[in-house]
C-alpha cells in the first residue's frame, strides 16, 4: 500500500479549516483509518492538532510552525501528522482535551497531543511558539524532546499513555457502579445552580469571574432567569439584567452590524475575541428573549432583532441552512494583511469621513466612545458608553433627535463598513449548530410575533432534513458542505435539531416538524441510551471506537448535549408511548450526585430536572390554526418549560395527523381535546393539573397566575 502520510491529504477535505492548511509543506492526514493505519505501521507517535476555522492562535501557529520547513520535515519524518477540525469531530476533540485540561490544568485551541499509534495519548499542550519565548518550550525542542522519549523511553511513554486513557475514561465515560435507591435530583438545584452563579457573578462590570477574559454564559443566565420566576427571588433577576445589559453595552455586541462576538478579552467587556460563531448568535439570544419576557424591557427585544438580522445577512445559506462561523481576522485594508478586528473597529477620523456633519460623528463618537487613543491598537470597537438622556443634554437636543440621528449614524457606518475587505466565512453546516439556531427563531417568532422568524426556522429545518437526514436508515449526518456530507451524527445533533424541530411546531402548527422531533428522538434512544449503564453517551452506538466513549453532561460553548437530550424527550413524552421521561428519570438517576455537587457546571441537567419534576406546562390548542394573538399574549409571559401544542378541532381532521405520526391513539396531550362550538378552544395544563376549557387567552393567563412583568425600564 502506497504510504498516504508521504503528502499532504487535506485538499481533499470539505472543512474550510483543515483546507486552510493545505498548503502546508506538513504532511497533513484527516483523521481516518488511512492515517491511523500508517501509524501502526510505520510505529511511531501521532501528532494531533486540533482546532477550529475561525481560531485566532491556531492561525498563528500554522504560520510560525506548520509552513515552516524544518518543522514539517521533523513531523514528516517522525510523526504522523493529524489535523482535527473540533467543529466536525467534537469527540476527538472533547477526549483529548479532556486529557489536556487534567495534566495540564488548561485548554485552549490550538490542541496538541502526542499519542501511541493506537490513540493513547502522552503528551499534551495547546499553542507552543515556533521557539522558546515567555517560559514556553519552543514547538521544535518539544518535537525533538517527544522523538527521544519514544526511541529511548518507549516503556514509560506506554505506561503514562495508559494513565492518562485511563483517566479520561473515568471523567469522560465511567458511571457511578451503583444507583440503587436514587432519586432524581429536585427542582431545587435550579436554585443551587443559581446561587452559585450568585457568588461568581461580577456585580460591578456583569457577567461571571472578577477577572478577564469574560464569556457569555447563556446557560448561566438561563438558570438565573429560571430561579427568578421559580422563587421571586429579586437577586437572580438582577444578576441576569446586569449582565444582558453589560453584554449589550459592550464590545462583546456589534453594535454596528448586530450579533455577538466569541468572548471578551477583558473584564469589563470592552474589547472582543473578534470571532463571531453560529452557536453563540443562537444562544445568547435566547437568553435575551427569557429577560425580555421577564423584564418587557424593549431593549433586549431590539438586541434580539439585530442578531437575528446579522444571522439572515451573513451566516445563512441561499437555501436556508445556516453556516458555522466568521474569522476573527480580515485584511487591513491599508496594507492588505491579515489584522484581528479589522473589519469592525474605528477610528474618530474615519466616522467624519463617513458620517461629514460634525454633530452626527460627535454624537457617535460620544455614545460609541471611539477616541483618539482607542482601546483596540489604535482603534475602538464601539461599546455604548453615554445614555441617550445623556446625550441630550450634552448635545441641547431633543431625545428623540438623537435617537434619530444616532440610527442614521449607524446606518451608514454600516453601509460605508460592507466595503471593508470581509472576514472569511466557514461555510460549513453543522446539524446541531443549525438546531439551536433554529430553536431561537422560531422562539423569537412566538416571543417577538415575527412570523418571518418562524419562516427563517422552518427554511433551515427543511435544509437540514434535505441533506443531512438519511429518511431510509433514520440517521442524521453532522456536517454539509458543497453537496459534500460527512461525520455521523452526535448527540447534540439529534438533540440540538430536535429541540428546533419541536420548537418549529410550536411557532407554525405544522405535525411534520413534532413527527421529525419525535424521529431523532428515537434514534437517541436506539443509538445514545445505554440502558445498562443508565446514561446517554455522545457518540453513536454504530459509530466509530475511540480510545474512550464520551458523555456530555456539563454545559460548555454550547448547552449539554444530555441535558437537552432530556428537556427534548421529556417534552415529547406527552406524544408518544416509548417510555422517553423513564430514560430521562434514569440518567438524572444516574447523575444525581454529580449534579448536586456542582450544579452550576450542569445547568441544563438542572433544567432537565425542573422539568421532570414539574412537568411540562401543556398548551394545548384545538383549532384549524393557532391564533395570532392567543400566541402573542401567552408567549410574551416567561413560562419555562412551556409546549404548545396545537391540534386538529375535530377527532376526524386528527386521524391524518395521528397516522403521520405513527400513532394509533390520540396521546394525552391531544386526547378529547377538541374545539367546543366550532371556536378555537384553549387547554392548559401546569404541574400536572388542568385549567377549564377555555375561548379566552386572558382566562388562561389568569389561571397561570400570569403577568407580573415590571414595567420600569432604565434610560438608554
Amino acid at each position: 500500500m502506497t504510504d498516504p502520510t508521504r503528502r499532504n491529504r487535506l485538499g481533499e477535505e470539505q472543512s474550510p479549516y483543515l483546507r486552510q492548511h493545505a498548503d502546508n509543506p506538513v504532511n497533513w492526514q484527516p483523521w481516518d483509518e488511512e492515517a491511523l493505519e500508517a501509524a501502526r505501521e510505520r510505529d511511531v507517535p501521532i501528532f494531533l492538532s486540533i482546532g477550529y476555522s475561525a481560531c485566532h492562535w491556531c492561525h498563528v501557529m500554522e504560520s510560525e510552525s506548520f509552513a515552516d520547513e524544518t518543522v514539517a520535515e521533523t513531523l514528516n519524518e517522525e510523526f504522523v501528522p493529524i489535523k482535527v477540525d473540533r467543529e466536525e469531530r467534537p469527540d476527538v476533540d472533547s477526549i483529548y482535551m479532556t486529557v489536556c485540561q487534567l495534566v495540564t490544568g488548561r485548554g485552549g485551541w490550538p490542541l496538541s497531543a502526542w499519542l501511541t499509534p493506537d490513540g493513547r495519548p502522552f503528551y499534551v499542550g495547546t499553542y507552543f511558539p515556533r521557539e522558546a519565548k515567555r517560559g514556553q518550550p519552543g514547538f521544535l525542542e518539544v518535537l525533538e524532546n517527544v522523538r527521544r522519549s519514544w526511541e529511548n523511553d518507549r516503556e514509560e511513554v506506554e505506561n503514562r499513555a495508559d494513565q492518562w486513557t485511563d483517566a479520561a475514561r473515568d471523567r469522560l465515560e465511567e458511571t457511578p457502579d451503583s444507583v440503587v435507591g436514587a432519586e432524581p435530583p429536585s427542582s431545587d438545584v435550579t436554585e443551587t445552580a443559581a446561587d452559585a452563579a450568585l457568588r461568581s457573578a461580577d456585580r460591578r462590570h456583569g457577567g461571571f469571574g472578577s477577572e478577564g477574559p469574560k464569556f457569555p454564559q447563556p446557560t448561566r443566565l438561563r438558570i438565573l432567569a429560571r430561579a427568578a420566576d421559580r422563587t421571586g427571588r429579586d437577586e437572580y433577576r438582577k444578576v441576569l439584567e446586569e449582565t444582558l445589559d453589560a453584554m449589550a453595552a459592550g464590545g462583546l455586541y456589534d453594535h454596528v452590524g448586530g450579533g455577538f462576538h466569541r468572548y471578551c478579552v477583558d473584564r469589563d467587556w470592552t474589547v472582543p475575541h473578534f470571532e463571531k460563531m453560529l452557536y453563540d448568535n443562537a444562544e445568547i439570544p435566547r437568553a435575551f428573549l427569557a429577560g425580555y419576557q421577564l423584564t418587557g424591557d424593549e431593549r433586549y427585544a431590539e438586541v434580539v432583532d439585530e442578531t437575528l438580522a446579522f444571522v439572515a445577512r451573513e451566516l445563512t445559506h441561499d437555501d436556508g441552512g445556516f453556516f458555522s462561523t466568521l474569522d476573527a481576522q480580515s485584511p487591513d485594508p491599508s496594507d492588505g494583511e491579515d489584522e484581528e478586528g479589522a473589519f469592525y473597529v474605528w477610528t474618530p477620523e474615519e466616522v467624519r469621513t463617513v458620517l461629514e456633519d460634525e454633530t452626527d460623528a460627535d454624537l457617535f463618537c460620544a455614545r460609541y466612545d471611539v477616541t483618539e487613543s482607542g482601546n483596540f491598537e489604535g482603534a475602538t470597537q464601539p461599546n455604548r458608553a453615554v445614555s441617550v438622556p445623556e446625550l441630550a443634554d450634552r448635545f441641547e437636543l431633543e431625545e428623540s433627535e438623537v435617537r434619530d440621528r444616532l440610527d442614521s449614524a449607524r446606518a451608514r457606518l454600516f453601509d460605508a463598513r460592507e466595503t471593508r475587505p470581509r472576514p472569511n466565512r466557514d461555510e460549513k453546516v453543522l446539524a446541531g449548530w443549525n438546531g439551536l439556531m433554529i430553536a431561537t427563531c422560531a422562539e423569537a417568532a412566538l416571543v417577538l410575533g415575527d412570523d418571518e422568524y418562524a419562516a427563517m426556522a422552518v427554511d433551515a429545518l427543511d435544509f437540514v432534513r434535505d441533506r443531512l437526514w438519511d429518511a431510509d436508515d433514520d440517521r442524521l449526518s453532522r456536517r454539509y458542505k458543497d453537496g459534500d456530507v460527512a461525520v455521523a451524527g452526535y448527540l447534540e445533533d439529534y438533540a440540538f435539531l430536535a429541540r428546533g424541530a419541536l420548537a418549529c411546531y410550536e411557532a407554525t402548527g405544522s405535525v411534520d416538524h413534532l413527527a421529525f422531533a419525535l424521529e431523532l428522538a428515537r434514534v437517541i434512544e436506539a443509538e445514545f441510551w445505554d440502558d445498562e449503564r443508565g446514561t446517554l453517551y455522545f457518540t453513536p452506538e454504530s459509530g466509530e471506537s475511540l480510545v474512550t466513549r464520551p458523555q456530555e453532561l456539563t454545559d460548555q460553548s454550547t448547552p449539554a448535549a444530555a441535558g437537552v437530550a432530556l428537556s427534548v424527550l421529556l417534552a415529547l413524552e406527552g406524544f408518544s408511548d416509548d417510555g422517553f421521561e423513564e430514560i430521562a428519570t434514569t440518567v438524572l438517576e444516574t447523575h444525581a450526585n454529580r449534579i448536586e455537587a456542582n450544579a452550576l457546571q450542569h445547568t441544563s441537567l438542572c433544567l432537565a430536572a425542573g422539568r421532570l419534576e414539574s412537568g411540562t406546562l401543556e398548551i394545548t390548542v384545538a383549532a384549524s390554526d393557532l391564533p395570532a394573538e392567543w400566541r402573542e399574549r401567552v408567549a410574551e409571559n416567561y413560562y419555562p418549560d412551556r409546549l404548545f401544542a396545537l391540534r386538529p378541532a375535530t377527532d376526524d381532521g386528527l386521524e391524518a395527523w395521528l397516522d403521520r405520526l405513527g400513532l394509533e391513539d390520540a396521546p394525552p396531550i391531544w386526547a378529547g381535546r377538541r374545539a367546543r362550538d366550532g371556536e378555537p378552544t384553549l387547554y392548559v395544563c401546569r404541574n400536572r393539573t388542568c385549567s377549564p376549557p377555555t375561548q379566552d387567552v386572558e382566562e388562561a393567563i389568569e389561571w397561570l397566575g400570569a403577568d407580573d412583568r415590571s414595567d420600569s425600564q432604565a434610560p438608554i
